[in-house]
């Protein structure tokens, strides 16, 4: 099915539902689109290289508002962040529990700069291809889960990552043995 059949199609099924856009605001024939924030291409989904530019210039918070603000931000990105709550774990916890004073520890400018860093090595998440074999990766720490969802695209043996999936233990969790941390990895994962 051609391009131009697809899109004859869509504006059809628009139509039949009572559904119009806007000429001045559709964009045809496009490589990739910008949109909410992601860029969307062929080759899959990545982030807005204005926003990854936005984050790398964002200034330590000196109050919770300000922390509020840039985890906000990047927790809206997180899908591209391997570990994404290990790494945002150390600010995370200055947010926990009653309003105290604001303290900026050197743990937390760390996870503030490892996170920052994140942002502009994030890799591309490649669109799920239903013909080849997933990989899912799977590991447990004494703090949290994670899970990378991979596909071999190209060249032979190189895994492009899909999706990435991060969770803190709770606090019952946080007491499992190491090998049922493991299991339930692989359980959530697959959920």
């Amino acid at each position: 099915m051609g391009l131009l059949t697809v899109v004859a199609e869509v504006l059809t099924r628009l139509q039949q539902h009572h559904l119009y856009v806007k000429l001045e605001k559709c964009e045809f024939h496009r490589s990739t689109v910008t949109f909410l924030g992601y860029v969307i291409s062929c080759h899959g989904v990545e982030m807005d290289m204005g926003k990854v530019q936005a984050v790398t210039e964002w200034p330590a918070p000196t109050m919770v508002r300000e922390l509020q603000q840039f985890l906000g931000f990047a927790n809206f990105y997180r899908r591209f962040i391997h570990n994404y709550s290990l790494v945002a774990g150390p600010l995370m916890s200055l947010l926990r529990g009653k309003p105290k004073k604001f303290t900026w520890t050197d743990q937390a400018q760390t996870a503030f700069q490892q996170l920052k860093n994140c942002f502009t090595t994030a890799p591309i998440l490649r669109h799920p291809d239903p013909d080849l074999l997933f990989v899912e990766e799977v590991d447990a720490s004494s703090s949290g889960l994670g899970a990378v969802l991979s596909q071999r695209h190209g060249e032979p043996g190189k895994l492009h990552p899909c999706a990435f999936y991060f969770r803190k233990l709770t606090v019952t969790e946080v007491n499992y043995d190491v090998g049922n941390r493991e299991l339930l990895a692989i359980k959530t994962a697959l959920e």
